[in-house]
């Protein structure tokens, strides 16, 4: 009985679990996996949930190349570290976890947390959660589908989609792991409505908690569980009337939810003094609601979901023939979809950094699964030749997505800088001429310090120039309880110069908004001026420095410490220049921000302060 789907499930769970075994990541507990793993063996081996012994992590990062910047967590004025993630994909990872420790014991590895043990734990674990999502979606789909229409849908999602590359070459991220969850949360929302058992409900409630403990963005899964039966006005009301007649269940389901998650808002209390925390730390991101990217995030060439995975269109005809053929649960689905996209649209960074296709959306495919299986239960009734058309697409579709897979293996897709031009110059192709990486998006990645090339490639314009000469207006933000201290003793140019001294130590600023900067994608700017140190910059050191703000709130700060610049010579002037690459900007109305810091006690003197821009010609 339903041999083929079994069969289906079956292969697809081998294929997937060879080629991850084969193509493993050489450190798998590192980057964005490094933090979201990092709660266990703070825990479990360090006992120091604060990371107030910084060294052992520093020393872990430096055996295991683990990440270039400790940028999982910050560090609070108290000297401790608060994790930027919360500590959903820790829960999930721990069984694993355990087991590795002990094996590394056992087998005399470092039970350090990080050695090979571990590494093979959590793959292993990236396994059970892969064949677990694999095992209850074909459950679910075959509750409303028969046999055939459940291995097609299970082959569309599996090979059709960027499920496919983000469960082989990132089986430790989110993705995989909360892809399980929903399956389950489609279960038990299933099997609750029933037979209204509690257990059901205690099941539903504990998997909905790990989804919000993993991401707080997942808090939409309470709406397949709320939703669920509702497809009219007359069906809405008897939801409301089951929901109170089962309302201590209910409670129960809500109190499971809270417990679930109760744990991150003891830890953010613990560490930081406050129940609820934005840990995330970088204020260049965010949610914006107001203004979310839904038209990128769906079309663009950079990520968008239909361009990347076009077979998700089919799911989204399904989602309109589920709302005009009334179908039971279709309220649930719909809506589930349409405020999935817009929380996933209204994160600032909406490309998710480096990923093929829409990542963040991946998850969301096992409830896709269901509309993508009523599509083609829709096809079946309909005539010979939409059958066919329909095959020939999935077929296509699927094809395009195992090539454009191996494509972003082989560095031919970018993960990040992909744009319609040179996504059209690569289309179809196994290699890349160096010529066409022009058309991608700019590097913003350096290994060193930022710097200009090309500069005849660039339009340059001089935003400022600061000469610190009295009775001369600025383009500079004085603040008003701040008095500073132009210098007749010591200048480079004109007749004064700007002391900055222990009672001084911050120079004007020169802001402008990136909008009035420039209206291309990037731009660089270079600073430069004229620097007079009168003692050793080692023990009184100073810097320019250059961020960006948004809402007063710094991001992209670069600084130029001059403490590092072996050139300098005391008791003379010096000139001193760095070049900042803007970044990807949250808001056109952020602020530029350039100054000058006395991070010393001793006088240093600052004159001719000249901002330039570069500003790309095409």
């Amino acid at each position: 009985m339903n041999k083929l789907s079994a069969g289906v499930t079956l292969v697809l769970s081998i294929i997937l679990v060879t080629l991850i075994g084969l193509n493993p990541y050489p450190n798998t507990i590192s980057w964005d996996v490094f933090g979201y793993y990092l709660y266990l063996p703070a825990v479990f081996i360090y006992q120091d949930l604060g990371l107030k012994n910084i060294e052992v992590i520093e020393n872990i990062i430096q055996t295991y190349s683990s990440t270039s910047t400790f940028y999982q967590a910050t560090r609070l004025p108290e000297g401790v570290w608060v994790f930027k993630y919360s500590m959903g994909m820790a829960v999930l990872y721990a069984p694993f976890f355990f087991i590795s420790h002990f094996l590394a014991l056992f087998l005399d590895y470092a039970a350090d947390g990080f050695s090979p043990p571990y590494q093979w734990g959590l793959i292993a674990g990236s396994f059970f959660y892969t064949l677990a999502g694999l095992y209850f979606l074909r459950k679910v789909l075959l509750k409303f589908f028969n046999d055939q229409i459940t291995a097609i849908a299970l082959i569309l999602i599996v090979v059709g989609t960027n499920y496919f590359h983000i469960v082989i070459y990132s089986s430790l991220m989110p993705h995989n792991f909360l892809f399980t969850l929903y399956t389950l949360v489609l279960w038990f929302t299933l099997k609750w409505h029933e037979t209204f058992k509690i257990k059901y409900i205690v099941l539903c409630g504990i998997v909905c908690g790990l989804c919000i403990l993993s991401r707080p963005s997942e808090i939409v899964c309470l709406l397949i569980p709320a939703l669920w039966t509702i497809n009219n006005k007359e069906s809405f009301i008897e939801k409301i009337r089951l929901l109170l007649e089962k309302k201590v269940q209910i409670l129960l389901f809500l109190l499971v939810v809270f417990t679930t998650c109760l744990p991150q808002l003891i830890y953010y209390k613990m560490i930081t003094g406050k129940f609820l925390y934005s840990s995330y730390g970088n204020y260049g991101e965010g949610m914006e609601f107001l203004k979310p990217y839904t038209l990128e995030v769906l079309f663009s060439f950079r990520k968008g979901w239909f361009i990347y995975t076009p077979i998700m269109l089919f799911a989204i005809i399904g989602l309109f023939m589920m709302l005009k053929n009334k179908w039971k649960h279709s309220f649930a689905i719909v809506l589930f979809t349409i405020v999935n996209v817009y929380i996933v649209s209204s994160w600032s960074c909406w490309w998710y950094a480096d990923s093929f296709g829409q990542r963040a959306l991946m998850q969301s495919f096992a409830v896709l699964a269901l509309p993508l299986g009523y599509f083609i239960l829709w096809l079946k009734s309909k005539q010979i030749y939409l059958k066919v058309l329909s095959s020939i697409a999935f077929g296509f579709f699927i094809l395009l997505n195992l090539f454009q897979t191996w494509q972003i293996n082989n560095y031919i897709i970018h993960s990040s800088r992909m744009t319609f031009s040179y996504y059209l110059k690569v289309f179809g192709k196994t290699t890349v001429q160096e010529e066409d990486k022009k058309l991608l998006l700019v590097n913003r990645f350096f290994i060193g310090d930022e710097t200009v090339q090309n500069e005849d490639e660039f339009a340059k314009t001089t935003l400022g120039f600061i000469d610190f000469e009295k009775n001369k207006t600025y383009e500079l933000s004085y603040e008003k309880h701040r008095k500073y201290v132009l210098s007749k003793k010591q200048y480079f140019s004109g007749n004064t110069s700007l002391k900055l001294d222990s009672n001084n130590i911050f120079s004007p600023k020169y802001e402008i908004t990136y909008k009035d900067l420039t209206d291309k994608e990037y731009a660089w700017i270079r600073v430069s001026a004229m620097i007079y140190p009168t003692a050793d910059l080692k023990n009184d050191p100073a810097s320019i420095v250059i961020t960006f703000k948004h809402k007063w709130n710094n991001y992209k700060y670069a600084a130029l410490n001059f403490e590092n610049l072996p050139h300098l010579e005391l008791n003379k002037w010096n000139k001193v220049s760095f070049d900042y690459l803007t970044p990807e900007v949250r808001k056109k109305s952020d602020n530029l921000s350039v100054y000058a810091w006395n991070r010393g006690k001793k006088n240093i003197y600052i004159d001719d302060l000249k901002i330039d821009v570069f500003e790309p010609k095409n």
